[in-house]
């Protein structure tokens, strides 16, 4: 790792001289206009992130016609606002789409949950101007503003097999299983990552104790669902690469399951924008007082939250698990509120896959800024935001991989990829296989897994390194750095998602999503 940062410096100081924006050895634009990627031994490469947002990238946002519209009357507007909602959701699809439920400018009290949970169902504000727009006031108990919810529900299929490679790098598309016969284009397979104690141990896991007792880090198998779109004799190509790597030396003698389902129940097409929504003024103790929460999607496919501002909510955007394809695009969120507990609060949130969060904004002190949490698989990628005070993006938790913080500022707080140790419940790890690319901040700590990788690529900022945290326990020396690349330098191309998404899809797909010329 030592002669591949030297390379890099020596090859970032040859660009300098002759007066050509410094590059990445990891990624880079060739002779012909493309991006060519370098590999470790084993193959492992960055990730094309490219498919992260709604229908898996490169799509604009629709406008869905209204079908009802509410206005505030002055009293609690929860359950007038359900009603309509709930009628829209009884309409009939008309393509993909039932229609929007439109709130007139103006003040909404509502003192319980707005629930969305039908396809093809906007619920839309006239923007979160506080004099002309929108506003979700939040009143009585502390509940959780908006719910988006599906249910997923997940059948297996005969026909399935195991897979045959030692090793799949991380950013593959191909693998080879024992038998492909039932497995055809369009099929949805869950491939499965085994959690063994070998592993754990390698990734110095073992170790973690919290109060005396063992923690059990991430606990059980890493599951991944792809969509196959080729095979090829045993070979399948899947539909978004994978973020993880799979190493048969930590599980030997074992195939790991590759497994055809069926998935339903997810909701599809579904959005909330235009609105601001306000919670009460308060001190918070995250973890011990109750939420009010901004906006939740969970079991939802290719949909979208924008243009949205939140104030003082406790956990302000959740994209939870089951949710893939989701975009997240113009959302403010303003904390006013001092947190008062050592435990931080979200301003956003992911345990989904394939979600981009585009030009988001935060301000606030004491908390995270962005966090994915326990056992995610990306895509994930945060996009040109910007958050003003002390807080972090940082993962947060249990091994999850394939993060992407592209063109993002955090001038006064920090951006991560590390190891948690005993933090909280025992997080350990939270991330791997993860790039930071072009971003400014007051600090960075990017940490490198074992036998992993974590790239900081052109990034503005002091790198700092610190041992894993413990509970009681002496501290060990400094975690390995990651992959630190053109420090205080930025790299061509300026944003990586934006580049992996023209490549892939065209520059059409750039204006589609509000970049750049057609």
């Amino acid at each position: 790792m030592r002669s591949l940062r030297r390379m890099a410096s020596l090859v970032l100081l040859l660009l300098a001289s002759v007066g050509i924006s410094a590059q990445s050895r990891w990624v880079h634009m060739g002779a012909n206009g493309r991006l060519v990627y370098a590999r470790t031994p084993q193959g492992d490469h960055i990730v094309d992130f490219s498919y992260a947002g709604y229908r898996g990238g490169g799509v604009a946002l629709p406008t869905v016609p209204t079908v009802r519209k509410v206005s505030p009357t002055g009293g609690d507007d929860t359950s007038a606002i359900q009603a309509a909602i709930n009628a829209v959701a009884k309409l009939p699809l008309v393509g993909v789409f039932r229609g929007a439920v439109e709130l007139a400018p103006g003040v909404f009290h509502c003192a319980e949950t707005l629930k969305i949970e039908a396809s093809g169902v906007v619920l839309r504000g006239a923007g979160w101007s506080e004099q002309s727009g929108t506003t979700i006031q939040m009143t009585g108990k502390p509940h959780l503003g908006i719910s988006v919810t599906g249910q997923l529900k997940q059948e297996t299929l005969s026909g399935s097999t195991k897979l045959a490679d030692d090793y799949v790098p991380s950013g593959a598309v191909v693998i080879h299983v024992a038998d492909a016969k039932a497995i055809h284009p369009g099929d949805t397979l869950m491939l499965v990552k085994p959690v063994t104690p070998a592993w754990v141990q390698f990734m110095g896991m073992d170790r973690l104790e919290r109060a005396g007792k063992d923690e059990h880090w991430v606990g059980e198998d890493l599951k991944v669902v792809r969509r196959v779109t080729a095979v090829d004799g045993n070979a399948i190509t899947l539909d978004v690469p994978l973020t993880d790597n799979f190493d048969a030396k930590f599980y030997p003698g074992v195939h790991p399951p590759v497994t055809r389902i069926e998935q339903s129940g997810r909701l599809v097409e579904t959005g909330v924008e235009g609105l601001r929504i306000v919670a009460p003024e308060r001190t918070i103790a995250y973890g011990e007082d109750a939420e009010f929460d901004g906006i939740q999607m969970k079991d939802v496919v290719d949909s979208w939250i924008s243009s949205v501002h939140l104030e003082n909510t406790t956990n302000s955007v959740r994209i939870e698990s089951g949710t893939e394809r989701i975009t997240v695009a113009r959302v403010d969120v303003q904390q006013r509120a001092a947190v008062t507990s050592a435990a931080k609060n979200f301003q956003f949130s992911c345990n989904g896959t394939q979600v981009l969060f585009d030009h988001c904004t935060g301000r606030g002190d004491s908390l995270f800024y962005f966090a994915t949490q326990a056992r995610q698989q990306g895509p994930v990628v945060v996009l040109h935001c910007h958050f003003d005070g002390d807080g972090h993006i940082q993962p947060h938790q249990r091994w999850s991989t394939g993060l992407l913080v592209d063109e993002c500022e955090a001038p006064g707080g920090g951006i991560d990829l590390l190891n948690r140790g005993t933090m909280g419940t025992g997080h350990g790890w939270a991330i791997g296989w993860s790039v930071l690319w072009n971003n400014t901040a007051a600090d960075f700590m990017v940490q490198m897994p074992p036998g992993t990788g974590n790239w900081s690529i052109g990034d503005r900022g002091p790198h700092d390194t610190r041992p894993m945290p413990t509970t009681g326990g002496p501290k060990g020396p400094p975690l390995p750095l990651g992959i630190i690349e053109s420090p205080n330098k930025p790299v061509q191309p300026a944003s990586l998602y934006l580049e992996q998404l023209r490549e892939r899809l065209g520059p059409a797909a750039l204006v589609a999503i509000g970049y750049g010329p057609a």
